[in-house]
């Protein structure tokens, strides 16, 4: 199994499950509420751990009571954050959740007040001891600074870019990792309403290796540097129960698989199947899934 770093963010979710989307100005009674760690980053992170891997999580928190919260949660699931800043001010950057039970689906509302993770943190991590180092596209000129770093002094490592929001100048991003992961909701921000074309409108934007795109219950869309596209069905579970972290949980998948030694169409197969697992229940339970799943490859 690998080392693996997480640059990104953590955050409080405060998951509040309804029987239905509440309408403006409605008041409505919780069916449930559970508060737990969330966050892109951390989220992979914790997936990945649980499939077997050593994982470490560069990123601020604030010191208060919530973060010693989500460092407790990060302690359960044997993810590493000495390389966490720890701001003195400042509140935990949190996500309050309304998961819709008729249909698994989520609606969020974010607040954060906490800087990002600045480049001089970074400069003190130690890189080489790490197989694989996967970014959040966000922040975007310190964190471009980052992946050159890597690529500089750690040219063995695998570098991943998760691209999940427009974000001004997010395309800086895009030459400087191997493996570029978007979610459709970027791609529908960009206009594309298919993932195929999405994946050949971005290939003319990058010289990564590989492109993946997540999208949803129609599975998900491969390209390599070469042109050559791929894609994989859904899979989805026999109930639909908590959709949150499904793209965090891909990005897992797609990391796992590569790191695995899986060609890039059983990657993004494997990937397709795992979030689909994920969805079957509730939060990132991993620990007992079978993988990595049959080497079958996608059609």
């Amino acid at each position: 199994m690998a080392t693996i770093l997480g640059v990104g963010i953590a955050t409080l979710d405060i998951i509040n499950t309804v029987d239905h989307y509440p309408q403006e100005d409605e008041e409505m009674r919780a069916l449930s509420q559970r508060i737990a760690r969330g966050g892109n980053c951390t989220n992979t992170l914790v997936a990945l751990s649980q499939l077997g891997h050593t994982c470490h999580w560069a990123g601020v928190l604030a010191d208060e009571p919530d973060g010693s919260r989500i460092l407790d949660d990060l302690d359960t699931n044997r993810v590493a954050y000495h390389d966490c800043m720890i701001h003195p001010g400042g509140k935990v950057p949190t996500s309050y959740i309304n998961l819709n039970q008729a249909t698994g689906t989520r609606t969020i509302v974010h607040y954060r007040d906490l800087p990002e993770l600045p480049y001089k943190a970074f400069e003190a991590i130690e890189l080489d001891r790490y197989d694989w180092v996967h970014f959040e596209g966000r922040n975007v000129e310190q964190t471009a600074q980052m992946m050159q770093r890597v690529a500089r002094e750690a040219p063995v490592a695998r570098i991943s870019l998760e691209i999940e929001k427009p974000r001004e100048g997010i395309e800086a991003l895009f030459d400087l990792a191997h493996v570029v992961i978007f979610s459709r909701a970027f791609a529908l921000s960009r206009g594309y309403e298919d993932g195929a074309e999405f994946l050949k409108a971005m290939h003319r934007l990058t010289r990564a290796e590989v492109l993946y795109c997540a999208w949803g219950e129609l599975g998900g869309y491969g390209m390599l540097a070469d042109g050559s596209h791929f894609d994989s069905p859904a899979f989805p579970p026999e109930a639909l129960v908590d959709t949150i972290a499904a793209g965090d949980v891909f990005n897992a998948g797609v990391i796992n698989a590569s790191l695995n030694g899986h060609s890039c169409q059983e990657s993004l197969q494997q990937a397709c199947r795992v979030a689909g697992d994920h969805c079957g229940v509730e939060g990132i339970q991993l620990w007992n899934f079978n993988l990595p799943y049959s080497d079958e490859p996608a059609h």
